[in-house]
């Protein structure tokens, strides 16, 4: 009988690849056991990791990576994409809304946003510092984060579903984006190592990993 998980290791990281057919809760428990059982194998690690054999939403993707970490000893630094089309359509998104920050439109905001904290603007805004758990911003334009998003994010306020949310550390308790929204664990665990952009997909809210000097050239920051 074929295995319902399969993993497989590389010096670039872990491939886990997951049946296409069973139930997705099903899935769960397959790989909370899979990894249970070979967790003293793995020991204590960090490894970014890559998801093959079926279709996931952001969502069964976090859970997925939520799933492996409590039953082992692995961090996941960063779950890597293998789909070219939707990397390059939130890069492509990202190169156009990121240009209206350097127009008048833009707005910036220097230090930290605390618990209680809302910050609000009339088109795109960058954070310079953190959005800690029980802060907010929302904007109508696009919510750059130099610094930790731990809080809530609200980009596309007004329904603009092309507006992105970017942010050196993506911890997020809640992301809209449009009409999007996607709700994330209140223990603010980090969904990947550096930066990550978050755009509106078909099924929902999706995050990707970026480079940070592709995100410093675009603000054109030295």
């Amino acid at each position: 009988m074929r295995s319902a998980v399969v993993i497989k290791s590389s010096r670039a990281g872990m491939t886990v690849i997951l049946d296409a057919q069973i139930p997705f809760g099903e899935l769960l428990e397959a790989v909370g056991k899979k990894f249970r059982e070979s967790a003293r194998f793995w020991g204590s690690v960090q490894m970014t990791l890559t998801l093959e054999g079926r279709e996931l939403t952001p969502q069964e993707e976090l859970a997925i990576v939520d799933t492996i970490t409590r039953n082992s000893q692995i961090e996941v630094l960063c779950l890597l994409d293998t789909d070219a089309e939707r990397i390059e359509r939130c890069e492509k998104a990202l190169n156009d809304k990121l240009m209206e920050l350097n127009s008048q439109t833009g707005q910036f905001y220097r230090g930290n946003l605390r618990r209680g904290d809302a910050l609000e603007s009339e088109a795109s805004i960058v954070v310079i510092g953190d959005v800690e758990h029980g802060a907010k911003v929302t904007a109508k334009g696009n919510i750059i984060v130099l610094g930790a998003l731990r809080g809530t994010a609200n980009a596309g306020a007004a329904g603009n579903r092309d507006s992105v949310v970017v942010a050196f550390e993506m911890a997020p308790l809640q992301i809209r984006i449009g009409e999007h929204t996607s709700r994330f664990n209140e223990k603010n665990k980090r969904l990947g190592r550096g930066p990550m952009i978050a755009c509106a997909g078909p099924d929902g809210v999706e995050i990707r990993p970026i480079r940070k000097t592709f995100l410093n050239n675009m603000l054109n920051f030295s």
